[in-house]
């Protein structure tokens, strides 16, 4: 496969014999002049055409990449020193003649998120996805802080996101056959118990942003040495917290008649929600996680990467409930269940959500970091094949480990709970928002907050401060503060907790963080990109591909296979195939440390929110005293009044 840089140099020289050369004359003539438009276009600061992939004669592709490009005054520019070059990559798919060619091989991707399961269905090599399905799975809120989903829904949503995305298949000219492997990249720590002879769930999935284990992990830390939630950190890289399926375990064994009675009949098994679809896809045939989820677990040895005895006896978990852990990329067996058009396809392929996220965005080098914005924001910072323990609130974790034989890549990661939530409250419950797509623009009607700042410590607050007693707070209001105020301070608490987080990280990996790569739905909104960048300092790159976790799952699954997907080589320095958009800082150091520094102050003022219903709160604690200067009735009905008047 020649691989031909342009540079100085004139159109490169191809063999010229026949109609195929004056062919690949003409095709790379065209490309010198659109060198030379590019060049132009730069110049003038004009928008240029965002070239990817040509299909030739249906028998030879040309992938046109770009490497380099900056976003200048919202415009996509490709950079160089003093000129802009092209790299070509000629492909020459079948002998030329005969019917039109298409990709040999398909792979398939089963994607279970927070609130929808899909399923989706790529060409191999170049990632072009054909077809694909996706069903919203709904959230079950018994309580407030309790979030559950009903596992039986995720498997029959699926099961018809399947049949529905294989059916399209014969229009587009494949065959079921085409399709040769799966991989399934899931929401990570939600956690399921079901009966091992019926297969059905004793409970509804505790989604992984659940709460109701608060008690739990206080009476656990309890019983711990100097009552330390990091005990068993230099085990599993994880603190003792309601966010991991270790607790979530325990509350259901602690709280559930019926799978009490199944874990004493020895019939209860356990997993995360790729355990679970890979139990019914292969009719109780595999119980079987990756490393990604186990190290979610709290159960997971991080060195070893198997299940720690020490850990499996402080929660009172038996290990033979628990899934076998594999490696991210490997065959682990086939579907089985005749209910799926999926029967006898392979099963190569399990990477959790972020994880598949840092993969798919090629993060692949110590240094390199990532930032999922969705509902929650999720970074994560490749850290090479030595495990880092944070000792500041993140979490170590493992990013993947492709083959069995393979060493695994590990990863600090910090969760922020609350993103694209906090403007789905501004919609739903504040009622300022009309709808959360329209924050960008209601944000940019404003130039600043106005000194607004807004805590969303809704459940708490994750990494790197780990406080369950935190709850939001919207500081800084005046009589002059207005809704576009709040709802642009929503979006840079989003960008401030980023900070927090990535300032951890450099100081424990020692690697320096010059880019943030970005993706997930939420990334779509150009101000919070562009108040990212202020926020942090350095480039954002996002990802084109908005989602990025499908291409890391879907390169696991083909690599086990044996299939080349986007030529993907783990020792390849850098790679240029996933395309981003760029945005620069534009703010000066003062500023980002004067904001920053507010910042950090509302958060302290979030700490020690939720009390414990049982304390025994005295009158000196609740009653006003003498330092208020007006009545403290007089002061509430002022502040309320003053929120009234910003609704307007």
């Amino acid at each position: 496969m020649p691989n031909i840089r342009d540079s100085n140099s004139s159109a490169p020289e191809f063999p010229s014999e026949g109609w195929i050369g004056t062919l690949l004359v003409l095709v790379l003539g065209g490309l010198q002049h659109l060198k030379l438009i590019c060049q132009q276009r730069c110049q003038m600061n004009q928008p240029l055409p965002l070239c990817q992939k040509y299909l030739l004669t249906q028998e030879m592709l040309i992938v046109i990449e770009m490497p380099k490009y900056n976003s200048f005054s919202g415009h996509t520019l490709f950079e160089s020193e003093n000129y802009v070059y092209m790299q070509v990559t000629l492909a020459i798919w079948r002998k030329i003649g005969g019917t039109p060619s298409k990709s040999q091989y398909l792979v398939g991707v089963i994607d279970d998120g927070t609130s929808t399961v899909s399923f989706s269905i790529y060409t191999t090599p170049e990632f072009k996805e054909i077809a694909s399905h996706q069903l919203s799975v709904p959230m079950i809120s018994p309580k407030p802080g309790w979030y559950e989903q009903d596992a039986m829904a995720v498997i029959n949503n699926m099961y018809r996101c399947i049949e529905i995305s294989m059916g399209m298949l014969a229009s587009l000219g494949y065959k079921k056959e085409d399709l040769v492997t799966i991989g399934i990249t899931n929401q990570r720590e939600t956690t399921i118990m079901w009966d091992a002879i019926t297969g059905k769930p004793l409970h509804n999935a505790i989604v992984w942003n659940d709460i109701r284990t608060s008690s739990t992990v206080d009476r656990i830390v309890a019983h711990i040495p100097e009552k330390d939630i990091n005990h068993f950190k230099d085990k599993c890289g994880l603190p003792i917290s309601p966010y991991f399926p270790a607790l979530k375990i325990r509350w259901l064994m602690e709280n559930v008649p019926a799978i009490q009675r199944a874990c004493k009949e020895n019939r209860c098994k356990a997993g995360t929600i790729d355990s679970w679809i890979i139990w019914h896809l292969t009719k109780g045939g595999l119980h079987i996680t990756d490393v990604t989820n186990a190290s979610r677990t709290l159960l997971m040895n991080i060195s070893t990467l198997e299940w720690d005895h020490t850990l499996l006896k402080a929660f009172c978990i038996r290990v033979e409930m628990l899934p076998q852990i594999r490696s991210s990329s490997e065959i682990y067996g086939i579907v089985t269940d005749e209910r799926t058009s999926l029967l006898g396809i392979k099963i190569s392929g399990i990477l959790g959500n972020q994880q598949a996220s840092l993969l798919g965005q090629m993060c692949i080098k110590p240094g390199q970091a990532k930032n999922t914005y969705r509902a929650g924001c999720f970074l994560l910072c490749n850290t090479g094949h030595v495990p880092v323990i944070s000792r500041h609130g993140l979490l170590t974790t493992v990013a993947y480990k492709l083959g069995s034989n393979n060493p695994a890549t590990y990863a600090l990661e910090g969760a922020v709970a609350v993103a694209g939530h906090a403007l789905e409250w501004l919609e739903h419950q504040v009622r300022i928002l009309p709808r959360a797509e329209d924050a960008e623009k209601y944000a940019a009607a404003v130039p600043t907050t106005g000194d607004v700042y807004f805590v969303p410590a809704f459940t708490g607050l994750y990494a790197p401060y780990w406080r369950k007693d935190a709850r939001g707070l919207i500081v800084g209001l005046t009589q002059f503060s207005t809704k576009h105020h709040i709802i642009r301070a929503a979006l840079e608490a989003i960008c401030f907790q980023t900070r927090d987080i990535l300032e951890i990280m450099y100081k424990e990996t020692e690697q320096e963080i010059d880019k943030l790569y970005a993706d997930g739905q939420l990334s779509k909104n150009n101000l919070l990109m562009q108040l990212q960048a202020d926020t942090v300092g350095i480039p954002v790159f996002r990802s084109q591909l908005f989602d990025c976790a499908p291409f890391g799952v879907a390169m696991c699954a083909a690599q086990a296979h044996g299939i080349d997907l986007c030529r993907f080589d783990p020792d390849k320095k850098e790679y240029f195939n996933v395309f981003y958009d760029q945005f620069m800082p534009a703010s000066t150091d003062e500023e980002r440390k004067h904001r920053y520094g507010k910042w950090k102050r509302a958060v302290q003022r979030s700490f020690d929110w939720a009390i414990s219903t049982n304390l025994n709160v005295g009158p000196d604690i609740i009653r006003p005293t003498k330092i208020y200067v007006m009545p403290l009735s007089l002061f509430a009905f002022i502040s309320f009044a003053m929120i009234i008047h910003s609704w307007k």
